[in-house]
């Protein structure tokens, strides 16, 4: 796949404040921010500056999580249970940002970096995947729509599938909604049937290397997971846990239960907009509608 001739740069100007919620309901004690302005901005792979992210860097390392009780005893000493998870920037370029097919955006708030994302984009049969790489929102900002809102950023006219990997069910809720799906919309056999074809052709290492674990994937799977992936990423899942018993309250969550090391997996079908928002796609990939 090669990337496209066009460096692809678009920036969105939000001047009155919209506030939605991704989880059934806010957390208590939420501060009230100024959201007048938000900004946000497209970057192909090749326009990422080291200090954009350097300042990713940051945001990652301050607002993803800490590492889980078990966590240095299974993946080494650097992870220090209840120490933050980190990221550097030479990691974030090497390993989520493969250049030619990725692109970043980010959101900010009155002039401050208030979240971002990471896709990348590659071929299987003839369809373009495009996968969220990471998603990060400061937890001074969650809970206003801003990770909705970066993944819209990320939908281009090209793209038939998206995926997401994440322990977080807030984010998984985001990406249904960016991606114009509901629960009741998505479709588990459609995972099931083209999960491992995606992911083992993926250019991403960690996606590439994820094992697809649940009842989805394997009948005999009785452990309370559905659509799971083990990364072998031991962060702490307190807080997702706490989420998911919200969502729960108000839902049915068919993905099933998250186990340590564990991420919940989505892949959705892209559903055709308006072509209003015109967009190029890296050569080679299909643009045909469905």
């Amino acid at each position: 796949m090669k990337p496209s001739t066009q460096a692809q740069r678009s920036v969105t100007f939000i001047l009155q404040p919209q506030i939605q919620t991704i989880a059934p309901r806010p957390r208590r004690g939420r501060s009230t921010l100024n959201m007048e302005k938000k900004v946000y901005e497209t970057f192909n792979s090749d326009e990422v500056t080291d200090e954009m992210l350097e300042e990713a860097s940051k945001l990652f390392s301050e607002n993803y999580g800490v590492w889980g009780e078990h966590a240095a005893q299974l993946m080494g000493k650097f992870a220090k249970a209840g120490s933050r998870v980190r990221l550097s920037k030479e990691r974030l370029r090497n390993e989520y940002l493969p250049s030619g097919i990725s692109s970043y955006v980010r959101v900010s708030v009155n002039g401050h970096l208030a979240g971002n994302a990471f896709s990348c984009r590659w071929s299987v049969d003839g369809r373009t995947i495009c996968w969220i790489t990471q998603l990060v929102v400061h937890r001074a900002y969650r809970e206003r729509g801003l990770a909705v809102g970066l993944l819209n950023e990320t939908r281009l006219d090209g793209n038939d599938i998206y995926g997401l990997m994440s322990s977080h069910p807030a984010a998984c809720l985001a990406a249904l909604k960016a991606f114009g799906h509901s629960f009741n919309t998505v479709s588990l056999e459609f995972m099931k049937k083209y999960a491992e074809s995606i992911m083992k052709v993926s250019p991403v290492t960690y996606v590439r290397d994820a094992k697809l674990r649940g009842s989805l994937f394997d009948s005999k799977d009785t452990n309370g997971l559905v659509s799971s992936v083990d990364t072998g990423f031991f962060v702490d899942h307190e807080e997702p846990l706490e989420a998911l018993a919200l969502v729960r309250e108000s839902m049915e969550w068919p993905l099933g239960e998250l186990l340590d090391g564990h991420e919940f997996i989505l892949i959705l079908q892209a559903r055709r907009r308006s072509r209003s928002r015109s967009s190029s796609a890296p050569s080679g990939t299909s643009l045909t509608e469905t």
